[in-house]
């Protein structure tokens, strides 16, 4: 898990939706994609599609891409095109504004932070725990790492589950 790559994929996203992009791609990980998929969950993005490094075709991103579809076959993963795979987001807006505003690291590559389910409760409902502001905004997400995958910071307290704080979604 690289956090320099989360942070400079934080400002990407951050700049897309500035610029109104509707489709976006970023570097096709294991972490990249189980944080997507927690930000597609979340209603942050429409779609979460893996990719080369050409959009894939419009009826992918609507609907489960078919591998008997024989004008655009699914693109096995091998080792020669493994560096060249992309994850495919499609961003959503909201009333001509975007529905992901910021999205910030809490850890950062030099200082990880970890926080209990006590701490991460004292989060959820606003207020300081540590050095980590609460989350006060409405529709603000947290996501944190865990030993069952990548969850937003409610589910975890909701599992009882503690992890590595990731990044802060509004």
């Amino acid at each position: 898990m690289s956090l320099v790559h989360l942070a400079n994929t934080c400002s990407h996203l951050q700049n897309a939706t500035k610029a109104r992009l509707g489709l976006t791609s970023i570097p096709d990980t294991k972490f990249h994609l189980g944080l997507m998929l927690a930000l597609q969950n979340s209603g942050f993005l429409s779609t979460v599609v893996r990719g080369g490094p050409t959009p894939p075709p419009a009826h992918n991103l609507l609907s489960h891409p078919s591998s008997s579809d024989p004008e655009h076959p699914i693109e096995q993963v091998t080792r020669h095109n493994i560096s060249s795979r992309r994850l495919w987001l499609g961003l959503k807006y909201w009333n001509s504004s975007p529905v992901l505003e910021k999205m910030s690291l809490v850890s950062k590559p030099t200082r990880r932070i970890w926080m209990d389910v006590t701490g991460l409760q004292k989060l959820v409902l606003g207020k300081n725990s540590g050095y980590v502001k609460g989350m006060t905004r409405t529709g603000e997400c947290l996501f944190v790492s865990t030993d069952r995958g990548i969850l937003e910071a409610r589910e975890c307290v909701e599992r009882k589950l503690g992890g590595m704080l990731i990044c802060r979604v509004r």
